[in-house]
């Protein structure tokens, strides 16, 4: 989890910067200005004066500029903090309130494999299948080769009777996934006939 002086030290440094930024430009529209006036040029429109005036102009200019974008930078991280601190609540209240539910399927979902008869490691890589692991994912994280993950994969379909990977996340999680009533919803039946 971030400290929150890890979220403050970018800020500290960003305004450091815009202030040496600013502070240095400021310095040549000013250093230009104070020359222009201990010159005290006889002719204003001297190539002399018109390259002082134009360094002094590009400075302020760029100055200004740089504190417009800085600032809106600066509420563009703040807003984008801010969402994503509400994603953050609202992903953290949807995971409260599936934790239960999905302890439940969790449990179901090892009964199945149960009654299926598959051994530790075929359960192993059905649960990891299910959540979308590949061959070559499943073997690195259970320390077994991608050919013995494939057996035990081919040994889950056959015990299950079903056809394959997407078959067996249907047996778990077809019925989860339909939309609410009166929302487009086909039941299985009329899927079946076409309708």
């Amino acid at each position: 989890m971030d400290r929150p002086d890890d979220d403050a030290s970018p800020l500290a440094d960003d305004r450091l910067v815009q202030a040496l930024v600013a502070a240095v430009l400021s310095l040549v529209a000013i250093g230009g200005a104070i020359d222009l006036y201990l010159d005290a040029p006889e002719r204003w429109l001297s190539p002399h004066v018109l390259v002082e005036l134009a360094l002094m102009s590009v400075s302020a200019g760029l100055a200004l500029f740089l504190w417009g974008r800085w600032r809106g930078a600066a509420a563009g991280l703040m807003r984008s903090r801010a969402e994503t601190a509400a994603r953050a609540a609202e992903r953290d209240a949807w995971q409260a309130r599936a934790e239960s539910a999905l302890s439940g399927l969790g449990d179901a979902i090892d009964e199945q494999f149960t009654r299926w008869g598959l051994t530790p490691a075929e359960r192993e890589v059905a649960f990891a299948l299910l959540r979308g692991a590949g061959h070559k994912q499943i073997a690195g994280s259970t320390g077994r080769s991608e050919r013995t993950v494939r057996q035990h994969a081919v040994a889950v379909y056959h015990k299950s009777g079903l056809g394959g990977r997407a078959e067996l996340a249907a047996f778990f999680l077809e019925g989860l996934m339909r939309p609410a009533a009166g929302r487009g919803s086909v039941e299985p039946e009329a899927r079946e006939r076409g309708d």
